[in-house]
């Protein structure tokens, strides 16, 4: 007898909409719905016989609940304040939802998206479950259509998340927070008081991707406006019959010299008998395209169809989650080996419009695809997955661009037959083309591409003929055109800027900032605030508008998926690197000022923290309390410095310097004693008289408790963490003391004056 045990498995998509049509297949339509904590995302319970038991399944969407937070503070610091992450008031539904059905459940299936962000979600919602009940156990179902022999396989080859690409999209999403942050911050309070005309309301915002995305369009434009054409000649013959006029191009193309044109036109004019050199006929094929990847459809969207690259994910998207396309977000353009082709052209032989042209597939034997050679291992080219003809407006235009794509790639070449004809002139070589169309193929079904033929009269090999005309033209060389949103979509994938599901947010993000503007033909011209930050930063000497920078943290991001990196090795890396240029940077903010004062007209005196307030902000050690950062203040009085806690107010622990230092600073250098490290290492000026002789006036010194020296000078005191650390010193360890830590110097308790001390009162009261 064949034993069945029915438990409760908790299955869970990134959306809704995807999360009832699995539902639909694997219930064979026969989901019960149910309520939850949240009135937008559903739960749908039934039946299903999985690994030979039955399982009563609830599944329900979750999408992306977690967010990063961020506290307001000196812009210097977000590179290493903590990141925190918490779910927001909207979403806090939803988390509700998943933990009660995880307490109901036995195991839990993850659903979301493949790819990077799928996968972060996916964690996400581990960790949620986990947590109200830690022996739930996980699995991760990989699919790429909402179809019924996806979700099949999907449900037989159940396998485990990967923690690294999960840890590439949180070095992503932390990198970009705290870059995006810290510039944003910088860029707005600054600029909006520079220029309060113009840019008092504006949020001027910095992304390590849209920075370099903007890079591409001011760059493109200042080719523009830095071309100088030249003037060309070219000798031009052409040769007319009674049926056609045939244009012969000079083989030299042109030249720039006029005299020595001129003196090979004068030679030709003396003797303009033309001689057919050669005469040859090939095959020539127009290549059917290729499978359909995300970027190329972004292109071509966008090229063919006028659809912008964000309204088309957007659209492809709600395709895939109705089930008529696979999952739009692919790097691939080879269709696997084990994808049914025949039956995805089978299904289309039922339209009216490009039926016949299905059923002519068939006919010859069934899909012969052209294939690429990328692939991302993860999802097979986009293609159409289920028939339909009852969409409406941009939705089935673009549904219909996919499915005429796979079958025009499911076809054959157009096939064609070229002749080309040389000729001579007085040793001068000219040839034209004629193309006689065989068979159009893909092209019957593939509107979007063109192929004209060309008829050219019959030449005999050596036979002579007289040129109906012979000129020398002049012309100038054209300079570049603006970037289409296509090309730019290209350059960020030639330089590795952003991936294939974030390039339409970029692109969107600087038009929305007011940076760039778009032509009436759709292309991109950069706008007066977009112009003047890229040549801002530039003349810093940080090319930050290049994809340098950026490239390289795809890199290796790519690496942390791979398992060949660390998560913390590769954030603490760029962390670093980006820090020391927004550093940089804000110490030449006035070239910043001087670029955008070009374009929004004079600039106003700054009044907000100039680069020393910045360079106070970096932190030169752990809080002894509290464990945050300690930097450098004034004092309110101003009379000089003290370090102080970020955590203030709730925690005040300070080390205040006597008036006999003049000036401190923090040093790049690090105290290679002090834990927890890094301590660093500050500069001391001090009073003319304040030391004894043999004293230098100015010195590095530490004040993590190891320079004895410092701390007699400075008078510091040990405090000690409590009880705990008491105890650690009885013990002997050293590590247990918490480190140099002064009191503030209680005012003078007979004159009572400022700054007059009790052990150091200049009027000796």
């Amino acid at each position: 007898a064949l034993i069945c045990f029915r438990f409760t498995v908790l299955c869970v998509a990134e959306k809704n909409d995807a999360a009832k049509g699995i539902a639909e297949i694997m219930s064979n339509g026969r989901a019960r719905k149910r309520e939850g904590y949240s009135v937008y995302n559903k739960i749908y319970e039934y039946e299903y016989h999985l690994f030979g038991q039955v399982r009563s399944v609830s599944k329900l969407s979750a999408g992306d609940f977690f967010l990063h937070c961020r506290h307001s503070c000196n812009p210097v610091l977000l590179f290493d304040a903590e990141v925190e992450k918490y779910c927001p008031e909207n979403s806090v539904p939803i988390k509700r939802t998943l933990e009660s059905e995880a307490r109901q459940s036995q195991a839990l299936i993850i659903w979301t998206d493949c790819d990077r962000e799928g996968e972060n979600i996916g964690f996400e919602v581990i960790d949620v479950c986990k947590a109200v009940k830690s022996n739930i156990q996980v699995f991760r179902a990989r699919f790429s259509e909402i179809t019924p022999n996806s979700v099949q396989r999907a449900c037989e080859t159940l396998g485990e998340p990967n923690i690294h690409i999960s840890d590439a999209v949180d070095v992503r999403q932390e990198l970009d927070l705290r870059i995006g942050a810290a510039f944003t911050r910088f860029q707005t309070l600054r600029l909006q008081k520079i220029f309060p005309s113009s840019l008092a309301n504006q949020l001027i915002s910095y992304g390590s991707c849209q920075f370099p995305t903007l890079g591409f369009v001011v760059e493109r434009f200042k080719a523009i406006q830095a071309f100088i054409p030249e003037t060309f000649f070219k000798i031009q013959v052409t040769h007319e019959t009674e049926d056609e006029k045939v244009e012969f191009s000079w083989k030299r193309h042109r030249l720039f010299n006029h005299t020595a044109c001129l003196v090979l036109y004068q030679m030709c004019m003396e003797d303009p008998i033309a001689t057919v050199v050669s005469v040859t006929s090939k095959p020539k094929s127009k290549w059917r395209p290729l499978p359909l990847d995300t970027v190329e459809l972004e292109k071509l969207a966008s090229r063919k169809l006028k659809i912008n690259a964000k309204e088309t994910m957007r659209i492809a998207e709600k395709l895939y989650t109705q089930g008529y396309i696979s999952y739009p977000r692919t790097e691939t353009n080879m269709f696997p080996q084990g994808l049914n082709l025949t039956s995805l052209v089978e299904q289309q032989t039922q339209d009216p419009e490009w039926g016949a042209f299905a059923q002519g597939i068939l006919d010859r034997g069934g899909p012969t695809p052209r294939n690429g050679n990328k692939s991302d291992q993860a999802h097979p080219p986009i293609h159409p997955t289920k028939y339909t003809n009852s969409l409406q407006g941009n939705e089935r235009r673009l549904y219909e661009f996919v499915v005429r794509h796979f079958l025009a790639c499911c076809s054959q070449d157009a096939q064609g037959q070229e002749t080309t004809v040389d000729i001579e002139i007085v040793r001068e070589k000219f040839c034209a083309h004629g193309l006689m169309i065989i068979a159009r193929n893909y092209l019957e079904v593939y509107p979007y591409e063109k192929w004209y033929g060309k008829v050219i009269p019959v030449y005999e090999q050596g036979s002579q003929f007289q040129p109906t005309s012979m000129m020398m033209v002049e012309g100038e060389t054209s300079p570049p055109q603006l970037l289409t949103e296509a090309d730019l979509i290209a350059l960020m994938e030639k330089h590795g800027i952003g991936t294939d599901a974030t390039h339409a947010e970029h692109i969107e993000t600087i038009k929305t900032r007011l940076y760039v503007g778009l032509t009436p033909d759709q292309r991109f011209l950069p706008g007066e605030l977009g112009m003047g930050l890229v040549e801002g930063y530039n003349s810093m000497g940080y090319e930050m508008s290049k994809p340098d920078l950026r490239a390289e943290l795809e890199a290796d991001l790519k690496l942390v998926c791979e398992g060949r990196k660390n998560k913390a090795e590769a954030l603490g890396h760029h962390v670093q690197k980006y820090k020391a240029v927004f550093t940089e940077s804000v110490r030449k903010a006035k070239k910043l000022d001087e670029a955008l004062s070009v374009y929004l007209g004079e600039a106003q005196e700054y009044t907000g923290p100039e680069h020393q307030d910045v360079e106070m902000a970096l932190p030169v050690r752990k809080c002894p309390q509290c464990g945050r950062d300690m930097v450098l203040k004034k004092k309110s009085d101003g009379t000089g410095k003290f370090l102080s806690c970020t955590g203030y107010p709730s925690c005040k622990t300070a080390v205040w310097f006597p008036d006999m230092v003049l000036e401190v600073s923090r040093d790049e250098s690090i105290c290679p004693t002090c834990q927890p490290h890094p301590v660093h290492m500050l500069k001391f000026k001090f009073k003319k008289g304040s030391l004894p002789p043999m004293m230098p006036l100015e010195f590095v010194g530490c004040i993590g408790g190891c320079d004895e020296m410092l701390r007699e000078v400075l008078n510091l005191k040990y405090l000690r963490a409590g009880s705990r650390a008491r105890r650690g010193r009885e013990a002997g360890d050293e590590t247990s003391s918490m480190p140099l830590v002064p009191k503030r110097p209680r005012a003078c308790g007979v004159c009572r004056q400022p700054g007059h001390t009790r052990n150091n009162c200049p009027l000796n009261c």
